[in-house]
Order: structure tokens, then C-alpha cells, then sequence
């Protein structure tokens, strides 16, 4: 499991460190200021979903537009990159061979791109709440914790990264999927679609912002 985490997180750096310009794909590119063009387009996003069941967000909208970083790096990003989208060897299921759904992907904040796909990782300590909406295998012995996926990136990226720092990437990818959850639970809640799949996504949507505001009250206590 180890090694299949280690082999799926190599992909995202590899993915990171193509020269768009190169590739010929720097067309995807839309200037400078994508953190603040994912901060301000979001909320809206979020606001326009809303149904009567689900919270306002509206103190986690705000801290992250206050909380907002500067661009690191302008890079290829995958913007839904999760084990769901990998396809693997046959011969060898700890080896990816593909990345598929690619419609998201542009040229941002590679941080973005990592927060993005945390947040889809419940691991084997988180409650049973979270575990109950885990799609991804990544609760198993040997597979990597949040915390250590950062580590890893971290030192195979070179970046330096403080726990203050990660914490707005943490809560904007924890934003970004209840809005698409809300999205989805939009539909549902007004009867556009019965797939009783969707039944439980408001539930996802108000844990999201729990912990969203976990996310904002640990920030108060860590070293800038």
C-alpha cells in the first residue's frame, strides 16, 4: 500500500514539474492571480447551491479571501487528481500507467492542485463520519496519512511549507468539494436527479464545514 501511495503521489510531482511552454500547453494558462481567481469564483459557486440544510460557509469564505497567498509557481495541474482518476498496471497494481478526466486541468498553483486531492483523503483516525464518504483506498496499513503525503511532496518537490502556510491549501480543497458536493446535492434536493447516492451529501457538506472551521481555529495558534 506503501508503495502504491508513494507511485500515485509521483505522478502529481511529475505532473507539476512539466514545463507548460514545452509541452505546448501554456495556451491553458490565464495570467497570474489564480489563488485569487479560485477564492473570489468559488464563494459564488457555493452561494448560488445553496439549499436551506447546509451551512453559510460565509466565516470560511471570508477568512480564506483574507487568508489568500500570492501564486507560487504558474505549473500544469490536474485540479481533480485522486486515486479514482489513475488507472493501473494489471501485471503490477502498485504501478500507475494513466490519469484520465482531464477537463479541469490548467496552468496554477501547484499547492492548489495538492489541497485538491487531500481533500478526498480520510485516513484509518478519522471519524466515523468522514469514513462513512471515503471512496479511495487510503484508510489500509502502509498508506500515507495527510500529513505524511505533504511530507512526501514537500521533500520531493523541494518546497518549504509551514504548517500555517499548508493550512489555507488544506481549507480551500476542503471548500472546493463541498461546493461540488453541494452541487450535487442541489440537484438532488429539487428532485433534478434520484440517484440515492446523493441523499447523504448535504451531510457531507455540513461536516465539510466543520471542519473547515477546525481548520481556522488551529490557524490561530501556529507560528506565522
Amino acid at each position: 500500500m506503501r508503495t502504491l501511495c508513494t507511485n500515485v503521489l509521483d505522478v502529481l510531482v511529475d505532473l507539476h514539474t512539466i514545463d507548460p511552454a514545452a509541452a505546448g500547453l501554456d495556451w491553458l494558462a490565464k495570467g497570474p492571480g489564480y489563488v485569487a481567481r479560485q477564492v473570489s469564483g468559488w464563494p459564488d459557486r457555493y452561494r448560488r447551491a445553496r439549499t436551506r440544510t447546509v451551512g453559510s460557509f460565509e466565516s470560511v469564505m471570508t477568512w480564506l479571501a483574507a487568508n489568500q497567498p500570492p501564486d507560487r509557481a504558474a505549473v500544469l495541474i490536474h485540479n481533480d487528481f485522486r486515486f479514482d482518476n489513475i488507472v493501473l498496471d494489471r501485471a503490477d497494481p502498485t504501478r500507475p500507467i494513466g490519469l484520465l478526466d482531464w477537463e479541469m486541468a490548467t496552468i496554477g498553483d501547484p499547492l492548489m492542485d495538492l489541497g485538491g486531492a487531500l481533500a478526498y483523503w480520510v485516513q484509518s483516525d478519522d471519524n466515523a463520519a468522514f469514513a462513512f464518504f471515503r471512496r479511495q483506498p487510503t484508510t489500509p496499513p502502509g498508506m500515507l496519512t495527510r500529513e505524511e503525503v505533504i511530507e512526501y511532496y514537500c521533500r520531493r518537490t523541494e518546497t518549504c511549507l509551514t504548517d500555517r502556510e499548508w493550512s489555507f491549501y488544506e481549507n480551500f480543497g476542503l471548500f472546493r468539494l463541498a461546493v461540488i458536493c453541494q452541487q450535487i446535492y442541489y440537484r438532488y434536493y429539487h428532485r433534478q436527479t434520484t440517484n440515492p447516492a446523493f441523499r447523504f451529501f448535504g451531510l457531507a457538506v455540513l461536516l465539510l464545514e466543520w471542519r473547515c472551521r477546525g481548520i481556522i481555529r488551529r490557524n490561530k495558534g501556529l507560528a506565522r
